[in-house]
């Protein structure tokens, strides 16, 4: 079943390191779900943003640990994408802010 691009990109992760992934290397990161995989990845970046994309590049994050008083616990384990565009294009989203 093919799912919604907008459902494959959960969220971008906005941090001073993939600020200089973006300037230096056309790299951009973001969050997607932990089933998602590479192609589906690839294809909903490309549509969403109208893009060329050549790689993609999946981290499993492992949920930090957290405590409420007596209680321990995690944070959920998350999925992150590192994507890298072909030479020419630019993600619109990032350059209104500040990169």
């Amino acid at each position: 079943m093919k799912r919604d691009p907008h459902d494959v990109i959960i969220r971008p992760i906005i941090t001073e390191k993939s600020f200089k992934a973006i300037e230096k290397e056309r790299k951009y990161a973001f969050k997607v779900p932990i089933d998602a995989n590479k192609v589906e990845i690839k294809k909903a970046v490309e549509e969403i943003f109208k893009v060329r994309v050549i790689k993609v590049n999946t981290i499993r994050m492992k949920g930090k640990p957290r405590r409420l008083g007596v209680y321990r616990g995690r944070k959920p384990d998350w999925k992150k994408a590192i994507v890298t565009l072909a030479p020419g294009y630019k993600i619109p989203f990032f350059e209104n802010l500040g990169v």
